[in-house]
């Protein structure tokens, strides 16, 4: 096999046309440059520079390494290029999963500021269930994740970073008898039909932890699979919900939405991202723009 090192000597006599000027360039002694040449040819079992006068010139096979030679140099020089542009955040590929709610409010802005400060970074964007959306992350398939999370949830190998509290609201069609109060009690629903529009998973974990809390469990008799179409349902007078505040920046026309006590429902939405990659600077530029678009 060849030596890479050693063929950079025998470009440097090339190009310089002696040993001697190639020893000087290089920072080596004339014998220690010859000594490399000559191995290198027994390497390559043919003879690769002859002496022209008081210097040398290469053979066909020194003129064919030494091209060979200067590709491998640009190619080192090109990787060592793309590594610190990769290492300091320049370029790469992020894989980001997110949950439908969080897309508009806190991904879209946070990666439309990403865009601006790291044009070179590629984002490989995905929606997914927000149930179980760990195991994407601590499996190396996802670099981020952004998950409703709850307190007890193991997190192993995986940080969360708490981006914002998403308070839920109760959900009424107009004209509901507690619709003309600004803030009303959880318990006060107890008797209420509901529609559902959580999945099983943290936050229909949340809506029940409540409900739970204020002694009942709620009467879903409708299950809707996404906010919009609940408020429909609710909005028709089939029964009343709670929806996360995020989950509501489209509002139906026949609904009134109310703060809720005695408890207040919250969902703790965090991005989920593995210990050891934080050393990423675009995946921190991430982070701070989630965080930046979530308080805004």
């Amino acid at each position: 096999m060849l030596d890479v090192r050693r063929m950079q000597v025998l470009r440097a006599v090339v190009t310089s046309g002696s040993v001697t000027a190639a020893a000087a360039n290089l920072g080596y002694t004339p014998s220690a440059v010859s000594q490399q040449v000559a191995a290198l040819e027994k390497q390559a079992g043919t003879a690769l520079l002859e002496r022209v006068g008081r210097g040398v010139q290469p053979t066909a096979a020194g003129r064919l390494l030494t091209e060979h030679a200067g590709v491998i140099s640009r190619n080192i020089a090109e990787a060592e290029t793309a590594l610190a542009d990769l290492r300091e955040g320049r370029t790469g590929r992020l894989a980001v999963r997110y949950f439908a709610t969080a897309g508009g409010t806190i991904v879209a802005p946070a990666l439309a500021d990403l865009r601006r400060t790291h044009p070179g970074v590629q984002i490989d964007l995905k929606l997914i269930d927000p149930e179980d959306p760990l195991p994407e992350v601590k499996h190396g398939r996802a670099d981020l994740a952004v998950v409703v999370q709850l307190p007890d949830r193991p997190r192993e190998d995986v940080r969360l970073v708490h981006l914002l509290d998403d308070p839920y609201r109760a959900v009424l069609p107009k004209g509901h008898p507690l619709a003309s109060r600004r803030v009303i009690d959880l318990a006060d629903l107890a008797a209420e039909r509901w529609i559902g529009s959580e999945w099983p998973g943290p936050c229909l974990d949340v809506v029940l932890g409540a409900c739970g809390a204020a002694g009942f469990t709620p009467d879903i008799v409708v299950q809707s699979e996404d906010y919009a179409t609940a408020q429909g349902f609710v909005a028709a007078g089939l029964g009343v919900g709670l929806m996360p505040r995020i989950g509501l920046g489209s509002r139906h026309p026949g609904v009134v939405v109310r703060k809720v006590r005695r408890p207040e429902p919250v969902r703790a939405i965090h991005a989920a991202v593995r210990e050891s990659s934080l050393t990423q600077p675009a995946l921190r530029a991430l982070l701070d723009a989630l965080k930046q678009a979530a308080q805004q």
